[in-house]
Order: structure tokens, then sequence, then C-alpha cells
């Protein structure tokens, strides 16, 4: 007996040994990169589609990779469609600038959005698909056509962030005048994405390239110019067609449209006529001018109303008593997927003379505790300063939406790993702990940060609540051999926050407000 027993218990030792050394090849092989160097990087891959550009910087740069995470800059043009899609991880997007419509779809959830259905079709429930004719399928239905209906379609304009779960497909379009641009944040080392640590985009339609895998672009680029006709590159394309037909019950002609063999219009579309569907704002009488002020007003006065039932809902639990959610407050399917932050009225942080901050996190927006991810929008004043800090909990990646600014990023060893002038359009990181400091030139600087927590907690080095302010005058005096009014000096020479004018007060002027 003692033989068998020593025998499995070896192997339960050495399958647990194997599986914890194939865990940490996976997750650790990453952070074997120093993190010795840091650099400002602009998107390494392009790709052209019939209605916009799709711009992605390199997951494998040793920092993404060191991070798990990746990004996307993507440009729709007026009446361009991003075709649905989801990602294996979950993911924040930014508008940078325009305004369009997004769509998300949730698992289980109903068709919230239709038209008035006429009461004859009620008593219709079968229907015969007719042959496609130029790629626009309709199925018609006996007697009349079925009205049309969908999950909500959401809003979105600049300074918008928007939170999505692993998984869900998506959609977005363009139904403004100009180029609508947004900016998406990846964490691959997220708790939801069981795959590895690369990004994978599944379409739901169309041929479109892999917007992470230049190798690939360059091959399917080849063959278009070769007249070469392969597979579509959407999740379609790879079942076997006639089955395909007959699990959508439709006929073979539109199941090879599903596959999208023959389209070369990669992941961005141009819409034919306007994109029609329902929606509140879709049947307003007036000029597409007039439609898009009353957009801006009905989503500022649902913002008004959602921040005012944000600031009730926490009132009651500290009136409870209990901080935590009591699972039915928020589903998935009436979920709100996204906040603006561009706002400047929703500033939590503000200096007249250097600029402000505004925060979205787990407490603003609901959704972002299931995802574990938050954001900050910053807008720097001319030659204004973001004062020395840390993150306790999330590592930082930072994209430059306009202007540009001096940042220095500090490691353990007290190096430099990152002293660059950041330009509109670039990204860089700041690893968790890693002290960091920014100062904006003289045209100002405004930036979105994407933090790997969704309740990211800072610490700073200068000003009204930084660490130095904390700390007894004694210490400060042994630790720098510093004089005790120096000390002092230190420690109450700013008076503001996290952001920092170009000049501070007069010494005499300050201490005297202090009653030194």
């Amino acid at each position: 007996m003692s033989m068998p027993l020593a025998l499995a218990s070896l192997c339960l030792l050495l399958l647990f040994n194997g599986c914890l050394a194939s865990r940490q090849n996976i997750f650790g092989q990453n952070k074997e990169w120093g993190l010795n160097q840091l650099e400002a990087r602009e998107p390494d891959n392009h790709i052209q589609s019939e209605a916009g550009v799709t711009e992605s910087w390199n997951p494998r740069d040793p920092q993404f990779q060191w991070a798990g995470v990746a990004a996307v800059r993507r440009t729709i043009e007026p009446n361009g469609l991003h075709l649905p899609s989801y990602v294996n991880a979950p993911q924040l997007i930014y508008i940078v600038r325009g305004r369009g419509v997004l769509g998300a779809v949730f698992p289980g959830c109903a068709e919230t959005f239709e038209d008035s259905q006429p009461q004859q079709f009620q008593q219709q429930q079968q229907f015969q698909p007719s042959r496609q004719e130029g790629g626009q399928g309709q199925q018609q239905f006996q007697g009349e056509d079925q009205q049309d209906r969908h999950q909500k379609i959401r809003h979105i304009r600049e300074g918008d962030i928007i939170a999505l779960p692993a998984g869900v497909a998506y959609w977005s379009y363009n139904n403004g005048e100009q180029p609508l641009v947004a900016v998406s944040f990846l964490d691959l080392s997220n708790d939801q994405n069981q795959l590895d640590q690369v990004p994978r985009r599944f379409y739901l339609a169309g041929n479109p390239q892999d917007e992470f895998n230049p190798q690939q672009q360059g091959r399917q680029q080849q063959q278009q110019q070769q007249g070469q006709q392969g597979n579509g590159n959407n999740i379609f394309s790879g079942f076997d067609t006639q089955l395909l037909a007959q699990a959508l019950n439709v006929n073979p002609e539109t199941a090879r449209n599903l596959q999208s063999q023959n389209d070369n219009r990669n992941e961005i579309v141009k819409v034919q006529g306007q994109l029609d569907f329902v929606s509140p704002f879709s049947r307003s009488a007036g000029g597409r001018g007039d439609q898009e002020r009353q957009q801006e007003e009905q989503q500022s006065q649902r913002e008004k109303e959602e921040k005012q039932r944000e600031q009730e809902q926490q009132g009651k639990r500290q009136q409870g008593g209990g901080g935590q959610d009591n699972g039915v407050e928020e589903t998935f399917c009436s979920a709100r997927l996204s906040q603006n932050i561009g706002d400047p009225s929703r500033a939590d942080f503000y200096n007249p003379q250097a600029g402000r901050i505004s925060v979205v996190n787990r407490n603003h927006l609901p959704i972002l505790r299931y995802l574990g991810l938050s954001a900050e929008k910053g807008v720097l004043y001319n030659n204004a300063i973001y004062t020395p800090h840390w993150h306790l909990n999330a590592n930082v990646l930072v994209y430059a939406v306009r202007g540009n600014a001096r940042v220095q990023v500090v490691n353990e060893n007290g190096d430099s790993i990152l002293d660059d002038e950041v330009r509109e359009g670039q990204m860089f990181l700041v690893p968790q702990n890693h002290a960091v400091i920014a100062q904006a030139n003289n045209e100002g600087f405004e930036y979105i940060s994407f933090k790997t927590d969704d309740n990211s907690f800072t610490n700073t080095l200068a000003g009204r609540t930084s660490v130095l302010r904390a700390l007894p005058d004694e210490v400060l005096q042994n630790a720098f051999r510093i004089s005790r009014q120096d000390a002092r000096n230190l420690k109450y020479n700013r008076q503001e926050s996290r952001l920092l004018s170009a000049t501070s007060p007069p010494r005499g002027r300050l201490m005297s407000i202090l009653g030194y």
C-alpha cells in the first residue's frame, strides 16, 4: 500500500510542479525584461480601410509585453461603419474627437429597441429567405416585412470613456460630419483573458486584416495585388458553407456572403446612403445639425441625471452602513457602459493656474468593478506641472491627446528610464510604483491614461497632499541632512494638490499666510 501511495504522491508533485512552471513561463516570461528603458511610441502598424484607418502599437514591444497591455487607434470617416467584432480581453475606449453611435451585444439580453409592429404581423411566424442582391440581404416574411428590433444603441461623443468586457461583440458608426477618432486599451493580463497574452480580435463580418500582426497584413496585401481569392477573416469564414446555411436557415448564397470571401473593404466600410436603425434620435424631424444638437442636449441631460442618481445611491449606502452592492442594482443588460470625462464641469481636481483632472473608476461607472480597470483624463495649462507621484496598485498607459510635455519616469534604483518630450499621438507606460513627473510646454498638454485597477491610488511627492507633507520635520532633517527651516519649506512651499502652476507663490507671502 505504501509503494503505490508514494508513487501517486510523486506523480502529483511532478504534475503540480510542471503546471506551476508552465504558468510561470506564460505569465512570467514578460517580466524578465528589466524595465531599464522606456520610450514614448507612435503606432507601429497601419491598415487602410474603405472608410477609415486602424493603427496599432506593436504588442510585442517589450514595455507593452511587460505590462500585458495592447492599444489601438481607430479613425472612422463620416458614414463609416466599424464592423462588429470582439476581443479576448476587457477594453476601455476613449473618444478623442467626433461623435457617433455604438452598439454592444450582451448574450441573453432583450432587444429593447424596436419599431412598432402591425397587428397583422403578430400572427406571422414562418418566413422564407430570399436571394441576396448586391450583398444587401432582406428576409421576406409572409404578409409584411418584419420590423427592425435590436439591443440598445448608445450615442458617443468626444470625451466619452467606454468600458467593454472581454468577448462582448460591438460595432460603431460615424453619423457626424468629421472623423471619429477613438483610442482602445486592452488589458491582456486581466483574469477575463483565459488565452495567452496576445491580443486577438474576432470579426463577425468582412475580410479584415489582423491589426496586431503586420506579417499577416503583408501576406494579405500581396494576395490582393496578385488577385488571389481566399477565405475571409471573420468567424463565419471557417465554417462549412452548407452547414452554416443549415444552422442559420438561409440559402447557401447568403451563407457565402457572411463568409465575405471576396470582400476587400477591410474592417471599416462605407455605408451606402445612411445607416438607419431604431433610436430615440433617429426620428428627428430636423436636419443633421439639429439632430446633433438634440443629441448633445439629451446626452448632457442624461449625464446630469446619472450623476444625481450616483450621489443619491452613495448617500443611501452611507446611511445604511453598507458599501457593497446587492447584485440587483445593475445587470449587464441595463449596465451603463460609458461616461464623459472630457466635460470640465466633471473635474475632480482643478487649479485655475495649472489645469484639471477627471477620474472614472468603479465608484463612477460600476461596470469597471467587474473589469478591474479605470481611467484618468488630464488637461495641463501652459508650463503647468503634474506633481511627481507614483501609482500604488496599477500599471498606467498614457496617450497624448493634444500638445506636448516633458515626461520623466524613475525606477527603484533612482535611474531615469524615460526622459522624453512626449508629442500628440504618442503613448508611454508608467509601471506600478515608478515615480513620474510631467510638465506641459507653452501650448499645454492633454492626455488620457488607462489604469489596470478599478480604484487606482496615487501618492504624490509634492504639494498639499504629498508624502513629504505627512512626515515630521525631524525625519526630513535627518533624511536629507537639511535644516529645520528647509524642512518646513520643503513641506509647505507648495499649497496646490496634484497640478502645480509654473511659478510658486513668493516665499515671504506664503510663510506669512501660514503664520510663520
